[in-house]
C-alpha cells in the first residue's frame, strides 16, 4: 500500500511530498538478460603535499575534500586495491591518518570495461512518479554489482526497465542507488530517478529523518519485550565481513524494538515477531543488535547461536526452519519527504 500525505498538484514550482510507503509482500523473481553498459574510466594521477589546516584527517576524507568529483566511496575502493601512496609507500587502509608535509598520490587506472547485462526482472514497484520509485526487493538478490556477481543484480534490473531515467552522481556501478538492504533481506527500497532526488533522498538518510520499519522471527523471547537499544558497531576483529557491538569504538546505532508475537508450544521452539524501526541505518545493524540481546534472527547463517538440536516438534517446522535460505527479516516501512522542483 502507497500512502501519500500533503500532495500539491504537479503543476506546482516546488511541493512537498510526505510519502509512507508500506508493504510486507514477498514474491519470487524471474530473471533474465539482454543490455550491455560499457563504462569508461579517465586515466587520472592525483598529487599534492598535505598542509597544515589538513593534518590528522583520514586520507580518503581528505582526497575527497581535494576532488570532489570523486566520490569518497570510490577514493576508499582505489585504496583497497592499493593505488594509493602516502610518502611512496602504498597504504591500504581508508582511515590512514596524515601528518603535514605527507606526500599523496592516487593513481585512477586504465579504463575499464564493465558489462551490466540486466535481467528482465520483473520488478515489482510499489510506487513510481517521475522522481523515483519505490521497489520490493525479494530476497537473494543484491543491489548493485559487485565482486562476483556483475550481471544478476537489481542495478541490472533496473538498466532493462529505463535506463535513462537513473541518477548518476553515485558510484558508476550504482545509478540510482540511493541506499541498500542485505542481499538476503527482502523490502522495501527507493531508487532516485535524477539527481536532484538522489541528493534530497541522501540527505535524508544522512541526517537519520527516514523512517525505517523491519519485521523479523528471532530464537526466543526478548527481555524486556520492548526497548531500545543503543551501541557503537564496528568492523569484527575476528572476521571482516562481519560488524559487532563495541563499548567505544565504531559508529552510534539505535534501535528502537518492540515484540509482536511469541510462539511457543511442544512442538515448536520458542521464536518471537518482532519490530524494529530504525534511528540510524548500520551495516547489518538490527542483524547484531539481535544477536548483541541473545536472540539471533531465524535463517541468518552469519550472526547466529549455536543451539541445542531441536527435539519432539513439528517435522514440516523442522523442515522450514533448517532448510531456509534467507534471515527472516523484511523491510516493511520506508518514510521519507520528497522535494520536487518544476520550471513554470
Amino acid at each position: 500500500m502507497v500512502r501519500l500525505l500533503g500532495v500539491e498538484p504537479r503543476t506546482a514550482r516546488s511541493r512537498t511530498q510526505n510519502l509512507l510507503i508500506r508493504s510486507q509482500a514477498l514474491y519470487p523473481v524471474e530473471l533474465q538478460a539482454h543490455i550491455v553498459l560499457i563504462l569508461y574510466f579517465m586515466e587520472k594521477n592525483i598529487n599534492f603535499i598535505v598542509k597544515e589546516d589538513e593534518k590528522n584527517l583520514r586520507v580518503d576524507v581528505l582526497i575527497n575534500k581535494r576532488e570532489e568529483l570523486i566520490s569518497r566511496t570510490r577514493i576508499k575502493n582505489l585504496i583497497l586495491k592499493e593505488k594509493l601512496t602516502l610518502n611512496n609507500e602504498i597504504i591500504k587502509s581508508p582511515s590512514k591518518k596524515v601528518s603535514i608535509g605527507d606526500t599523496i598520490n592516487l593513481k585512477i587506472p586504465e579504463p575499464e570495461i564493465a558489462s551490466l547485462k540486466p535481467y528482465e526482472f520483473k520488478l515489482e514497484i510499489i510506487y513510481e512518479d517521475d522522481d523515483l520509485l519505490v521497489i520490493n526487493k525479494p530476497a537473494g538478490i543484491i543491489m548493485h554489482p559487485g565482486a562476483g556477481n556483475y550481471d544478476k543484480t537489481i542495478v541490472n534490473a533496473l538498466m532493462h526497465y529505463d535506463k535513462d531515467s537513473l541518477s548518476n552522481i553515485g558510484d558508476e556501478l550504482r545509478p540510482g542507488i540511493v541506499h541498500r538492504i542485505d542481499k538476503n533481506t527482502s523490502g522495501l527500497v527507493v531508487i532516485a530517478k535524477n539527481n536532484e532526488t538522489h541528493e534530497n533522498l541522501s540527505k535524508q538518510f544522512s541526517d537519520h529523518t527516514i523512517i525505517r520499519e523491519y519485521q523479523l522471527l528471532i530464537w526466543g523471547k526478548l527481555r524486556p519485550s520492548s526497548g531500545r537499544i543503543e551501541t557503537f558497531i564496528t568492523r569484527s576483529s575476528k572476521n571482516r565481513q562481519l560488524m559487532e557491538v563495541s563499548s567505544s569504538k565504531g559508529k552510534k546505532a539505535i534501535t528502537n524494538y518492540k515484540t509482536l508475537e511469541i510462539f511457543e508450544n511442544q512442538k515448536i521452539p520458542t521464536l518471537s515477531l518482532v519490530e524494529c524501526k530504525l534511528e540510524t541505518g548500520r551495516t547489518h545493524q538490527i542483524r547484531v543488535h539481535m544477536n548483541y540481546k541473545g536472540n539471533s534472527l531465524v535463517g541468518d547463517d552469519k550472526y547466529k547461536k549455536k543451539y541445542k538440536k531441536l527435539k519432539n516438534i513439528d517435522l514440516d517446522i523442522q523442515n522450514s526452519i533448517t532448510k531456509l535460505n534467507r534471515q527472516f527479516l523484511h523491510a516493511k516501512t520506508l518514510g521519507f519527504i520528497l522535494c520536487i522542483f518544476r520550471a513554470d
